[in-house]
């Protein structure tokens, strides 16, 4: 299994790489690990939706 950072990821999923450090640190991102100040991602993880937005 091949693993990204959270720089790679946050350009793949065009957000920045602070939003994906705070999705793996609550557990959003399945599969996310941290080894050191590093979090490892799964290349074939799923963006998460975005529970901040809201529909009226």
């Amino acid at each position: 299994m091949e693993y990204l950072t959270t720089p790679e990821v946050a350009i793949k999923w065009n957000m920045s790489r602070r939003r994906v450090s705070k999705l793996c640190a609550d557990g959003r991102i399945v599969g996310a690990v941290q080894k050191g100040n590093t979090w490892l991602i799964p290349e074939d993880a799923e963006k998460p939706t975005d529970l901040r937005r809201s529909r009226k």
